[in-house]
């Protein structure tokens, strides 16, 4: 066994640096996608910006003479309820939380004095450590007094003491002393007074994010054109300020945010499934004491990053298989070509007594040495570089490397040694055929059916990460490679039939060798299925890219847009919008939609400049009706008689007239009306979207949004930006192993193949045609490949791409439109036929040193 290792040293090394590739890849993607579904879960948690909120009444303050009573350990209240909120949460929770936050905030009122739309209101914050401020003029807020002073329902406004912030009190023009005008909804006088103006010590503390407008003014947060104030409200004043206003309209919750760094893929279901339980402990809403109440989406938002993992996982799932398939069939080409090397070796073994078990552990001995070694060595590496290793994954490659040389070896001995004679009855030796036939008609259909199902249950089933549905690409590529296999030996046996009738001798010797040499099954099937995966898989990555750059283009809109929390500015260069959730009545049903208001016109001239979807139902709208045209789309439907409330007005009446074209990401109702016909309907609109041509400065109160941006925010997502990765990856190894097959299908064949070529030579054959010779041997296979291989990838791309779920990782509502890279495709071809071209002046270069005078001496070899 060692003098046959040294002697095929070459072969040996080849498939140790092949399994060791191929496992550290196996190996390395599960610990990485592991990763990177940590990455992409808190990343949607610090997007989302979800958290808990546990909500609580306070208890009533009646007093005995029909009065409310101040209570002033008030604020001992709210921390005892963030106390008892901590409290509640179990230790999966409390694991992945930060610090609890009480928070009461007062309704929003209206400030009285001027005509800018500007909003207040009153806050009080409060944590186990600040926030923290220091007071530059005045004091801290105190209360108006320290009994249990009953207050009578009739009585003036209760006076209660704020802390403003300096930019809202420089853009309020207050000072320390000065009193808030401020009404409520109902008109009625509220009586705030400012203590003092403050600084925050750490503006990042968390405590601000919850009411932003203590530390400046917020454009926007109360609807186009308004701007929202905040007062600080103290320990002191918080008794004051829940007199001053009505029971219950003073809101106090304790709110808890992740903490994203804590959160990993393994935790998510149990943390969703604590959420869901801590929720399921609420009281009624119809119970009026101080019970807690849990709110939360973060178990949605979990939920919905559980999904994408899932899916990334499977389809990362897809993509291996289709790379161990590959490896699969190159592996065992690679132990035919051992074995082709070793046959008179194994027939002198047999012919000096050697049995048929001995061998096949000499042989098993020998493989399962080098697949241990070269897988160990990959997972090995895997391990270092990624913290640790897939071995299940691996299992496939190092299990073909241990069996495939034995069995190929021991059959080869056995048959080169068997001593059964062929039937001399030419009935017995076509029965002998047709049984052989069926044998392998019986398997090729055993393999067609297992593709089809795998095909089916990939479509009922969706896409799975074990079982069938993630092989369904593997074995359908090769299914279809064994079909047209079918095909191979007739083409050639066509050619060579041509080929016979013309007058070119070199037609005549490559047809007919590639006659011959079309009976071998395993290079054709190994080149035409790397080919077709790799094509698949291309196919996928420009898929996913396409979908990606869709997405973009929808969720802005046009090449950037603009977010408006104030007046726009005039001459922008597109077109102005007002997007606002309303609430509608269509056909006698309560509807909540969006409400697209736009110039029809200049809407649709935009959307005849995108990538997006045209609109000609958007003509619609200016045509002269009793009621307002509209477009609508999601659970509307054209024909709809809608009506659009107004306040101390009869309702708009609208009705649909088309479908409208999606706007942004949201899969809600829409409803699109013209801004002239709504205007003229008595309801004129001011715009807060503008979708802009080109790109611009974005005006002080306006966020402006890059479609270039979101496209490349969204490629660098963890999950994105991995799956892409992996694609292009496996796309690149699928070729490197169908140009590996072409060349140890080559090298297999390249002995018989070159002593006839070198016989033809004593007759008279140039080495230059010999070349052209050994080409038309090899070309069938490798033409078959190159086409083949590409329009069958795209096939299995096109049947498979809506269960791969693409949709999740592309943000879209539907799955992407199939995109067939043919560039790409075309690469693959071209660089099967580019190898060629190299393989054989690579073989003959090899076999100048074979002397003719061997070769006539056949009786020797």
């Amino acid at each position: 066994m060692r003098g046959r290792a040294r002697a095929d040293a070459g072969p040996l090394l080849l498939v140790a640096a092949v399994v060791a590739a191929v496992t550290l890849l196996a190996g390395a993607v599960p610990p990485l996608l592991r990763d990177t579904a940590d990455d992409a879960v808190r990343d949607a948690v610090a997007d989302s910006g979800a958290g808990i909120t546990v909500h609580a009444l306070w208890e009533r303050d009646d007093g005995p003479t029909r009065g409310r009573v101040r209570v002033p350990k008030l604020a001992d209240d709210v921390d005892d309820l963030r106390i008892r909120a901590a409290f509640r949460l179990g230790p999966e929770l409390r694991g992945i939380l930060q610090p609890p936050i009480a928070v009461v905030t007062s309704p929003v009122l209206n400030v009285t004095d001027g005509s800018v739309l500007r909003k207040f209101q009153l806050a009080y914050l409060a944590a186990e450590t600040g926030p923290d401020v220091t007071w530059i003029a005045g004091t801290a807020p105190k209360g108006t007094t320290d009994d249990d002073y009953e207050v009578p329902y009739s009585a003036p406004p209760w006076t209660v003491q704020v802390g403003l912030s300096e930019p809202d009190a420089t853009a309020l023009g207050l000072r320390p002393g000065d009193r808030i005008q401020l009404k409520d909804e109902q008109k009625s006088v509220k009586d705030v007074r400012v203590s003092g103006i403050f600084r925050p010590v750490d503006p990042a503390d968390p405590a601000w994010r919850h009411v932003p407008a203590l530390l400046g003014p917020v454009a926007g947060a109360d609807g186009v054109g308004t701007t929202r104030f905040a007062g600080l409200v103290s320990r002191d004043s918080l008794p004051d300020a829940r007199l001053a206003f009505d029971q219950d309209k003073l809101v106090r919750a304790v709110e808890f945010a992740p903490r994203p760094s804590a959160l990993t893929w393994e935790r998510t279901e149990a943390i969703a499934e604590a959420i869901v339980a801590l929720k399921a402990t609420s009281s009624s809403s119809g119970v009026f004491d101080d019970s807690m109440r849990w709110e939360s989406h973060l178990d949605g938002v979990l939920r919905d990053a559980q999904t994408r993992v899932n899916a990334a996982t499977a389809q990362a799932s897809v993509l291996l298989t289709a790379v161990l398939a590959a490896t699969v069939l190159a592996l065992l080409l690679a132990a035919d070509l051992l074995v082709r090397r070793r046959v008179p070796a194994l027939i002198a073994a047999r012919l000096r007594g050697a049995s048929l078990p001995a061998l096949l552990l000499e042989l098993l001995l020998e493989s399962l040495a080098l697949a241990v070694l070269s897988g160990a060595v990959g997972l090995v590496v895997a391990l270092l570089v990624t913290g640790g290793a897939g071995v299940l994954w691996a299992l496939p490659v190092i299990l073909a490397t241990v069996v495939a040389a034995p069995l190929f070896g021991t059959l080869a001995a056995a048959r080169a040694t068997n001593d059964r004679r062929v039937p001399a009855n030419r009935s017995a030796r076509r029965w002998a055929s047709r049984t052989a036939a069926l044998r392998r008609f019986a398997l090729e259909g055993a393999v067609l059916l297992a593709a089809v199902a795998a095909l089916v249950a990939l479509h009922q089933r969706g896409l799975t990460t074990d079982g069938l549905p993630s092989g369904g690409s593997a074995l359908g590529a090769f299914a279809g490679a064994l079909i047209l296999l079918r095909v191979l030996p007739a083409g050639t046996g066509l050619a060579l039939r041509r080929a016979l009738r013309s007058r070119r001798p070199l037609a005549v010797f490559g047809a007919a060798r590639a006659a011959q040499t079309a009976t071998r099954a395993l290079p054709t099937l190994a080149l035409v299925t790397a080919a077709a995966l790799a094509s698949f898989a291309l196919t996928v990555a420009a898929t996913a890219a396409q979908g990606l750059s869709d997405g973009a283009w929808r969720t802005v809109g046009a090449e950037a847009r603009l977010d408006l929390a104030a007046e726009p500015p005039p001459d922008l260069p597109g077109v102005y919008a007002q997007v606002t959730p309303v609430r509608l009545t269509a056909d006698s049903t309560a509807v909540t939609a969006r409400l697209v208001v736009v110039d029809a016109l200049a809407y649709q001239r935009l959307l005849a400049t995108t990538p997006l979807p045209d609109a000609p139902a958007l003509s619609l709208l200016r045509s002269s009706a009793p009621a307002v045209p509209a477009l609508v789309r999601g659970s509307l439907r054209p024909g709809a008689h809608i009506q659009l409330p107004r306040e101390d007005a009869p309702a708009i009446e609208l009705v649909a007239v088309g479908a409208a074209p999606p706007v942004g990401d949201d899969s809600s109702d829409v409803v699109i009306v013209d801004t002239a016909a709504l205007a003229a309907a008595g309801l004129p609109t001011i715009p807060n979207t503008v979708w802009l041509t080109s790109r611009v400065t974005a005006p002080e109160g306006a966020d402006l949004v890059l479609r270039e941006d979101v496209l490349h925010e969204r490629r660098a997502a963890p999950l994105t930006a991995g799956l892409l990765r992996l694609t292009w990856t496996a796309a690149v190894v699928l070729l490197l192993l169908g140009l590996l097959a072409l060349a140890l299908g080559a090298a297999a064949g390249a002995p018989d193949r070159w002593q006839t070529l070198t016989r033809l030579r004593t007759l008279g054959l140039r080495p230059r045609d010999a070349r052209w010779v050994a080409a038309g041997e090899l070309l069938p296979p490798v033409l078959l490949a190159a086409v083949g291989g590409p329009l069958l990838g795209a096939l299995l791309a096109w049947l498979v791409v809506g269960p791969l779920d693409l949709r999740l990782l592309t943000a879209q509502e539907t799955a992407p439109a199939l995109v067939v890279p043919w560039w790409s495709l075309a690469a693959v071809a071209a660089a099967l036929l580019v190898a060629l071209a190299v393989v054989v002046p690579a073989e003959s270069a090899l076999r100048r040193r074979q002397r003719m005078s061997e070769v006539l001496r056949a009786g020797e070899r």
